[in-house]
């Protein structure tokens, strides 16, 4: 049996159903296709241990998210989420170095940082404009582009030039950038028949250069 098939199944039959009726008379599925999913992490976390020993320390129960979508802001969401996902990550961890989710609703692995604090922002952009050559060697990387397209495209990014730097600064558009992510996001018929502990080992290390550039960005 497919295990990622069959959470594929579950979940866009969840879609279609996201009631508690159809959760409580399908409970029996919900079970083993979390249970597949764990399986799945604990796979993925064993391969990324071997290139970073602190993913030893995540078990898989603790990293993965609720099924139910959080209402309390935005109570026109459904239920019920239509993925699985999972972010190795502490609690205080800014920066996330793998990300990956399953499912109809949504499927991607990737990483970097998404949407940082004023903070973190501030220092990125100083980062950018003490080693913005490093920088932009990191999203021209040969690697990088093939496996991910590079720099992802932020929705929130500015239409200007952020506060304290020129519209004429050599590197605006990078300074413009509120979140720096890059990811994949795979067609069902390639991940459902893939190995996903290699297709999150092949992001991972794609975008690791990025996600270390971030980091020490992050942490002067």
């Amino acid at each position: 049996m497919n295990k990622k098939e069959y959470i594929w199944n579950f979940l866009a039959d969840l879609e279609k159903n996201n009631n508690k009726e159809w959760m409580d008379e399908n409970r029996q599925r919900y079970n083993s296709a979390k249970q597949y999913w764990l399986d799945e992490v604990a796979s993925v976390l064993k391969r990324l241990s071997a290139h970073d020993s602190s993913f030893e320390q995540f078990q898989p129960k603790d990293i993965i998210t609720r099924i139910n979508n959080n209402r309390m802001f935005h109570p026109d969401k459904p239920i019920y989420k239509g993925h699985f996902s999972c972010s190795p990550a502490g609690k205080a961890d800014e920066l996330t170095k793998v990300f990956f989710a399953f499912g109809p609703e949504f499927t991607m692995i990737g990483g970097g940082l998404y949407r940082p604090d004023n903070k973190a922002l501030k220092s990125i952009r100083e980062a950018i404009d003490f080693d913005a050559d490093g920088l932009t060697k990191i999203l021209n990387d040969k690697k990088l582009i093939e496996v991910t397209g590079g720099l992802a495209e932020d929705e929130n990014k500015l239409k200007t030039s952020p506060k304290g730097y020129s519209n004429d600064h050599p590197h605006v558009d990078l300074l413009r950038y509120k979140s720096f992510t890059a990811q994949y996001t795979p067609l069902k018929k390639d991940i459902i028949n893939a190995d996903l502990a290699t297709e999150v080992e092949r992001v991972y290390l794609a975008i690791q250069p990025l996600v270390n550039w971030l980091q020490k960005a992050i942490s002067v």
